[in-house]
């Protein structure tokens, strides 16, 4: 009797083992990097090209930063160093448009007033400069006559360059001091050298240092009062007011400088801060440097555009080695994990190069102007931001794009 071999059905498989072989195995990040390097190194001279565009435009950006802010730097070291308690008076004009004068007891009135340390002036002489006689009477240089007091230089912070100022000895004695423009204009170049005021000679003491303060007085023959008065027919009347107070002090002292100095008539008195002038210059310094950094966000988009456009050829150019990695079985997040990263590298291998430019031309340029050289690191770190953003958004729609090919059609494209 013969008995039939029960059936036998294969044993089902666990469904952890099922799960395993379905499931894709993920890339790790030095897979990645390696992977988005690989493309890039197959196509440098596009890469370079491409990286360019970001490169100039970070570099721009870093620049800008960088060369406004040792600028400033520069700027609020000056005015540490000369202060900005200086303050000038000088007189208006009338209703007719005439010139008024100061009182000749200006500067006692104005040293008078409780906070004031110095207190100086300068007059206008009407005096014609000429190197020599030969020289043409209404050729004068564009240099004028001034005279001063000889407490002058202590006031403004000034220096000599070359000989003595003026003094007790020398203040009643036809000799001047010239301004650092006046001497260039003049052909002076050493003290001991005589000019022509109107039609007497004067000796040249001294020569100035350039005034920061008082851009005005580099242009300026300068003589004691006495000798303005006993030679020139000056009047004795000033027609600047140099005065110094301690810092917490200055805008009170503004506030009473005219009617100290023209009382009743404090309208006929211009009362002003030089180094309000040096601030200025700072403020227009920023509009410039806004619309360099405009140019330079103009750079950097043309830059991301020039990424974007090679990441869409590139991924037209493999698409037959993006067909066969999705046939061994890579999944479209791995196809667009790779060409993101890609438009990563290759914007940020730009925006480094942009940077260390950037930094280079600012210190180049701060060493040839004889800056401290200040490049703010948020600018170095938010322009290599930056890039990293037009990275991801120039490599997100050629990554979306590769990721959807069909295997099939990927690997019959020619």
């Amino acid at each position: 009797m013969s008995t039939a071999s029960p059936r036998t059905s294969p044993r089902p498989e666990p469904a952890r083992l099922k799960s395993a072989r379905l499931k894709p195995s993920p890339l790790a990040p030095g897979d990645v990097l390696r992977l988005g390097a690989v493309g890039l190194r197959a196509r440098r001279a596009r890469v370079v090209l491409s990286a360019l565009g970001i490169a100039i435009g970070i570099a721009t950006m870093v620049a800008v930063v960088g060369l406004s802010q040792s600028s400033k730097s520069d700027l609020m070291a000056r005015l540490d160093r000369l202060g900005t308690n200086l303050l000038t008076v000088e007189a208006g004009e009338d209703l007719r448009g005439h010139e008024l004068k100061l009182p000749k007891s200006a500067v006692a009135m104005v040293e008078r007033v409780g906070p004031v340390q110095h207190a100086t002036a300068t007059g206008n002489v009407d005096a014609r400069i000429r190197r020599s006689d030969v020289v043409p009477e209404e050729r004068t240089a564009g240099v004028t006559t001034q005279a001063a007091r000889t407490d002058l230089l202590d006031a403004l912070g000034a220096r000599v360059a070359k000989g003595i100022w003026l003094n007790k000895a020398n203040e009643r004695l036809p000799v001047t001091v010239l301004g650092s423009v006046a001497a260039q204009r003049l052909g002076i170049t050493e003290p001991g050298a005589k000019i022509m005021m109107d039609d007497e000679y004067v000796v040249v003491v001294g020569i100035l240092e350039p005034v920061e303060l008082v851009p005005t007085l580099d242009r300026v023959a300068m003589i004691g009062f006495p000798a303005a008065a006993r030679h020139f027919r000056f009047d004795g009347h000033p027609s600047m007011i140099f005065e110094r107070s301690p810092d917490g002090t200055v805008e009170d002292v503004r506030a009473v400088l005219a009617r100290t100095v023209s009382p009743g008539a404090e309208g006929s008195v211009k009362v002003s801060r030089p180094s309000d002038a040096l601030a200025a210059k700072a403020a227009t310094d920023k509009g410039l440097t806004t619309l360099m950094l405009g140019l330079g966000a103009v750079a950097l988009l043309v830059g991301g555009v020039g990424v974007a456009n090679t990441m869409v050829i590139s991924v037209l150019e493999r698409r037959q080695e993006i067909g066969l990695r999705r046939a061994l079985g890579a999944t479209r997040n791995a196809v667009r994990l790779q060409f993101l990263t890609e438009s990563l590298l290759l914007s940020a291998l730009g925006g480094a190069a942009g940077a260390a430019l950037g930094t280079a031309a600012t210190f180049g340029f701060a060493l040839a102007q004889g800056w401290t050289a200040v490049v703010p690191a948020w600018s170095v770190a938010a322009g290599f931001g930056a890039t990293l953003l037009i990275g991801v958004l120039a490599g997100l729609y050629p990554a979306v794009r590769a990721s959807r090919l069909h295997p099939t059609v990927a690997l019959n494209a020619t």
